[in-house]
């Protein structure tokens, strides 16, 4: 009887090398270095802009609202603003804080945000808002006011 079983374990010993030689081929090819898992952490954003009245005075303040929408979320994501005045004369800024300066670079605090223009001439003004954020996206934003004095 043993020596029957001994033959019998001896013919399967082909078929256990063949098993063993392809469970190692499927899992070298299925651990192959092409397959990396890719993080994404660059999404692309929208920026909505609520109306802006048309007409403003001089000492006239405009309350702008500003939402970033991002298409996707990474914590990490950090967004600046800078304006550049090319038309009038007025100062821009966000809630109390001291007004900022043209060309220069703020990070914004949060997604959702006011900032507060006001006119210090008696002319049309004209200036554009650059949001961007840490990954390089950026959108610009136009705005023109025409003066009411």
């Amino acid at each position: 009887m043993i020596a029957k079983f001994n033959k019998f374990r001896t013919g399967l010993l082909p078929l256990y090398v063949f098993l063993t030689i392809l469970t190692a081929s499927v899992t070298l090819v299925s651990c192959s270095k092409d397959d990396e898992l890719e993080i994404q952490n660059d999404f692309p954003f929208e920026v909505n802009v609520m109306p802006v009245p048309k007409d403003v005075a001089n000492g006239q303040i405009v309350e702008i609202r500003i939402t970033i929408q991002r298409s996707g979320n990474y914590s990490n994501t950090q967004y600046f603003l800078r304006y550049y005045q090319f038309d009038g004369q007025g100062t821009l800024r966000y809630h109390d804080e001291p007004p900022y300066l043209p060309n220069d670079l703020y990070q914004l605090p949060t997604e959702q945000f006011r900032l507060y223009y006001t006119s210090t001439s008696s002319v049309s003004q004209s200036f554009d808002v650059w949001i961007s954020d840490s990954f390089g996206n950026e959108k610009q934003i136009s705005f023109q006011f025409n003066s009411s004095d």
